[in-house]
């Protein structure tokens, strides 16, 4: 790993600072997620480290810290649910999940999450955060963590009867340390790193009754070998390209979060890549699959991490816990990790665009609620999917109201010498035509055709700008049905690449006779047809 040559001192101080606090964080959750995915603790671990290890090295984004997330976690669970329990072809679609990850990275795919709306940004993110503190309630006071924001505030009745009060004056000094500590020593010394080692090193020497991380395994994983079945290969790729997509999104929304904090810009394709490599790697050392972690990655940024190594140290510093020093770590109150994260969460929230939302335009403001109550309230990629969709809603029905269409008189087409010919009506098409503006569109052709006063009508497409296969189609319809009514249609137009498209489709309508590239050859044509045009 090459190191730039403006590398200094307290960015390799802030890399170590920042990887060994998200590691620190890292550790509940990658043994939490093992746990829950039915693999054992020991596979959460295993894939924070190789993930975390592999992603900070291949991907592509700077401060992101990889490793087992709730979504992934679920997808792998349901896996080996539905192979009947079998861990080993359970790994095989992890393997699936990693190669596919991989050619949409090299298919170019991870650039279109550069297309997703601010407001979808704000929602998730705010959304994320309030997450984070809803899930570090009970922790904080001393009772088991929800696996859900939305079983937190139903247990909440439970956790305040339950409620430890060591475990949340150690969870309060915690918050207090991180929240005042002085830059000028953060700038040394990481508030949450200092925050973590004083209130642990004060449950220890109090001899306080709080829960902790407890017992962490040991020991190098065995290779594993996934194993596949012509019977069931339908169901694992099935699920394999679901953990990819997961994992695609999941990943590259948490780079766009990190932009946001760090001013920089990732590399998705790259990112997705190193995301594939360390899937793969999971599965041959039985790992839980993962990717990006937003809250991991936060924490790390907050922490002073500035460089993939970073990254790097986070998943050494869990290798170093599995190789023999987990008892250090195994007396760290899970209430010190509560209020380094509610810190977390409350830095997360998009105040930028939460103290502006008064003069945000509403649709807006509707888009990033909706993402904001997804996220929190069903699924962070569901959240996300919605928002995209209707961000997409809005920008169609605003390039929709671009669209115009209207009947008018035009003196340089009028043909006064032919007596059953008075003039050519002229009908001006302008802005966007597509899938979004040519219902509206039809519905004000039907008007117009129904006060015309000639056989000539010219539909003037000079201001169109854009023209896609829905409207090519709709304005075929449009003339068929003016010649059914035994008038003339003509296209006028100025993009010659259009007119020769619209000939290749070989359509009855789209002819060498009524598509014209001038308003001298309309006139042409409408005074050498005049009486002699035949009537459909």
């Amino acid at each position: 790993m090459a190191i730039h040559s403006s590398y200094s001192a307290a960015t390799l101080r802030g890399d170590l600072f920042g990887g060994l606090t998200a590691g620190i964080v890292a550790l509940p959750l990658a043994l939490a997620f093992g746990v829950a995915s039915g693999a054992g603790a020991a596979a959460g671990l295993y894939g924070a480290i190789a993930l975390g290890l592999v992603a900070a090295l291949f991907g592509g984004t700077r401060v992101q810290i990889s490793g087992p997330t709730g979504p992934m976690t679920v997808v792998f669970a349901s896996a080996i649910a539905a192979l009947g329990g079998s861990f080993q072809m359970a790994l095989a679609v992890v393997l699936v999940g990693g190669v596919l990850q991989i050619a949409l990275g090299l298919l170019k795919v991870g650039g279109l999450v550069r297309y997703i709306p601010y407001p979808v940004i704000s929602g998730f993110m705010s959304g994320i955060g309030v997450i984070i503190i809803l899930l570090q309630l009970a922790p904080l006071m001393g009772a088991a963590p929800s696996p859900s924001p939305l079983r937190a505030l139903a247990k909440l009745p439970d956790t305040l009867a339950e409620l430890n009060l060591q475990a949340l004056a150690l969870g309060l000094m915690t918050f207090a340390i991180v929240w005042f500590t002085p830059m000028r020593i953060s700038r040394y010394l990481p508030s949450p790193l200092l925050a973590l080692c004083l209130c642990t090193l004060a449950a220890v020497l109090l001899k306080w009754q709080v829960p902790v991380i407890g017992d962490i395994p040991t020991g190098l994983p065995e290779f594993h070998l996934p194993q596949f079945s012509l019977a069931q290969w339908s169901l694992i790729f099935t699920l394999g390209l679901t953990l990819a997509l997961l994992g695609t999104i999941d990943s590259l929304l948490t780079s766009l979060v990190a932009d946001s904090i760090t001013r920089t810009r990732h590399k998705p394709n790259k990112e997705l890549i190193g995301q594939g490599l360390g899937n793969i790697l999971c599965s041959f050392i039985g790992g839980l699959p993962g990717a990006g972690a937003t809250m991991r990655t936060v924490v790390n940024v907050n922490a002073g991490g500035r460089t993939r190594l970073s990254g790097m140290v986070h998943a050494l510093f869990l290798l170093a816990l599995l190789l023999g020093l987990g008892p250090l770590a195994a007396q760290i109150p899970l209430a010190v990790l509560a209020g380094i994260l509610v810190k977390v969460g409350l830095d997360i929230l998009d105040y930028r665009l939460l103290k502006r939302i008064s003069g945000t335009p509403k649709p807006e403001v509707i888009i990033m609620l909706s993402v904001f109550a997804l996220t929190v309230l069903v699924d962070l990629v569901i959240a996300v999917g919605v928002g995209v969709v209707l961000a997409m809603g809005l920008v169609t029905w605003r390039m929709a109201k671009t669209a115009h269409i209207h009947l008018e008189d035009d003196e340089l087409l009028d043909v006064p010498d032919d007596p059953e010919h008075p003039g050519v009506r002229l009908v001006r098409l302008s802005g966007p035509l597509f899938f979004g503006s040519m219902a509206e569109m039809l519905d004000r052709m039907d008007k117009v055709d129904q006060v015309l006063d000639t056989h000539d009508i010219v539909l003037d497409c000079r201001g169109v700008d854009y023209m896609d296969l829905t409207a090519v189609f709709a304005i075929e319809d449009m003339l068929q049905k003016l010649q059914h009514k035994k008038l003339r249609p003509r296209l006028l137009l100025d993009d010659d690449a259009l007119c020769q498209r619209l000939l290749a489709l070989q359509s009855a309508v789209f002819t060498e006779q009524t598509l014209c590239m001038s308003v001298e050859q309309v006139l042409e044509r409408c005074r050498t047809t005049g009486k002699r045009i035949s009537k459909p």
